[in-house]
């Protein structure tokens, strides 16, 4: 049955250069009273007549345990579950209730000292663009847990930053380790085997939330068929009609897209035995040739849009100012949520050329964690509570992304999948959707198959959960070099602000001529000042 949830409010996590905030908010958290402050509020006069501080004072003495450790952990903005939920939020699913009363770092500072007897005070802070990141880290800023996206971990990597995961974080016996035991077998495959400079993904970093790129279009005025390709970004029948995202990894992904059409949508090529390896090469294909082309798609195309924008977009489509808008997949669900409201639909598009599948995750950093063992146990047995399903379903309402776990042998997470877009009942307009790639491992028995709207196969479903042939088209954009990515800086210079190789020669003239005319002055006052001494 869909019992879809009331949607959240604001937010959308943004992935790469110029991505701003970090994910979904709830919506009527402010101007009222929980009711757990309302019970305490209440309780208050009857505590203190009946000597509850004597109780208290009892308590006090047995609560502080003798250890403690300070975790410093830096996350995106909104990109976890802040609790205070209303009742009414209450997901209700077949293997039990989940509500956040709490938010997940209180939780997880008791559950750490109830398990392992000691006391963690996390120090929890925020950034709004990998490059914040990484400028933070540059400035002396230190943390022992953090997390970027894969491009930015794979950099970190490269510098050797990072500390290695422990070889019992991935002991599956031990019960309080959440992330191997349930962490989907597809995603782990992908950190198993990319690596960076010969050192796998998995070795350092453990997966957070994931998803796709993509087009939210208004289909009363775009065709299905016209939002699936790159090419609907400078397509002249939506000239200022459509919005792309101001960075300079996901506008060169989607110019590759565009520019390679015609290859990547070929039989030949998509019946290529290495089609996959053959894919992810066109799509990074760096090199000057490719750069220059890019630019030049991207000046063309700039006059086509209606802007470059970093958190616009959204309200963008919602108020109907723009028909087509490239977004992230947590921001298109958030964007077709709001729509929902206003009895207003939105449908979400995979262009049929390819789809940049990224990622987030939990890496340990050298300069915080160095040695300490302690801390390194407190950073794992974070990202184990985090990935619990209970939680990983509660960030999952809160931010809008989907979470990189998939349960094992728990059914919570494919419950709640089917909670918010399981067709009711008595729906007959249905189709099966085929999650087997996220959810099953090896030998797996279970047939993870829903039911669904058909709707739901251009929307939020596709959205969260791609489908298998979305899947088989996606490609992983990787880490720039430092040269790769100063020419790509560039060659963004060139599009964003001004192409120094197309200034007219009147305008060099004109320029020349002004510099020369200031030096001119400045050795005339040079020389002035020498005789009047």
């Amino acid at each position: 049955m869909n019992q879809r949830r009331e949607n959240p409010s604001s937010g959308g996590k943004m992935q790469g250069a110029g991505l701003q905030n970090g994910g979904r908010k709830r919506s009527g958290l402010s101007g009222r009273i929980s009711a757990g402050v309302l019970s305490v509020l209440v309780a208050a006069p009857f505590a203190a007549f009946m000597g509850a501080p004597a109780v208290e004072s009892k308590a006090a003495e047995n609560a502080k345990p003798e250890k403690s450790v300070t975790l410093r952990i830096c996350n995106w903005e909104e990109y976890i579950d802040t609790g205070d939920w209303d009742e009414d939020e209450t997901i209700d699913l077949p293997s039990g209730d989940i509500i956040g009363r709490n938010s997940l770092v209180q939780d997880f500072e008791s559950w750490y000292e109830e398990n392992y007897g000691v006391k963690v005070n996390v120090e929890y802070s925020t950034f709004g663009t990998n490059e914040d990141l990484y400028n933070m880290l540059t400035l002396g800023d230190t943390f022992d847990l953090v997390c970027p996206s894969e491009y930015m971990f794979m950099k970190l990597i490269s510098e050797d930053r990072l500390v290695p995961l422990s070889d019992h974080f991935f002991d599956s016996s031990d019960s309080n380790n959440y992330y191997i035991k349930g962490v989907s077998p597809y995603l782990q495959n992908i950190f198993e085997t990319e690596d960076i400079n010969g050192e796998p993904w998995a070795k350092y970093a453990a997966g957070y939330m994931w998803g796709i790129t993509g087009i939210v279009y208004n289909p009363a005025e775009v065709t299905k068929e016209a939002a699936s390709t790159w090419t609907i970004l400078d397509n002249p029948a939506y000239k200022r009609r459509v919005t792309i995202k101001d960075n300079v990894r996901d506008c060169y992904f989607a110019a590759v897209g565009a520019l390679e059409h015609d290859k990547l949508t070929s039989e030949s090529f998509r019946n290529d035995p290495d089609y996959s390896q053959k894919l992810e090469e066109v799509m990074n294909d760096t090199s000057p040739e490719m750069i220059a082309k890019v630019q030049d798609w991207l000046q063309s195309m700039k006059d086509n849009v209606y802007s470059f924008e970093t958190d616009s977009g959204k309200a963008d489509m919602i108020t109907g100012k723009v028909l087509a808008n490239y977004q992230w997949s947590g921001d298109a669900v958030y964007t077709m949520d709001q729509a929902d409201e206003d009895d207003f639909q939105l449908d979400f598009a995979v262009p049929e050329e390819s789809t940049n599948i990224y990622f987030d995750g939990w890496v340990m950093l050298k300069s915080g964690i160095g040695n300490d063992a302690e801390k390194q146990k407190a950073a794992e047995a974070f990202i184990n509570f985090v990935s619990r399903p209970d939680n990983a379903i509660r960030n999952m309402y809160y931010i809008g992304y989907t979470s990189f776990i998939s349960g094992g042998k728990d059914p919570r997470i494919f419950e709640y999948l089917d909670w918010n877009y399981g067709a009711d009942e008595d729906e007959t307009d249905t189709a099966e959707y085929d999650v087997n790639y996220f959810f099953a491992n090896d030998g797996d028995p279970q047939d993870y198959v829903l039911t669904v709207p058909t709707k739901q196969l251009d929307r939020q479903l596709s959205a969260q959960y791609p489908s298998t042939e979305t899947i088989q088209r996606a490609s992983i954009m990787r880490y720039f070099t430092p040269e790769q990515n100063a020419a790509a800086n560039r060659m963004w210079v060139n599009v964003r602000c001004y192409n120094i190789h197309q200034v007219p020669l009147w305008g060099w003239i004109l320029t020349i001529g002004g510099i020369a005319a200031i030096v001119w002055l400045g050795i005339r006052k040079f020389q002035m000042a020498r005789k009047a001494k």
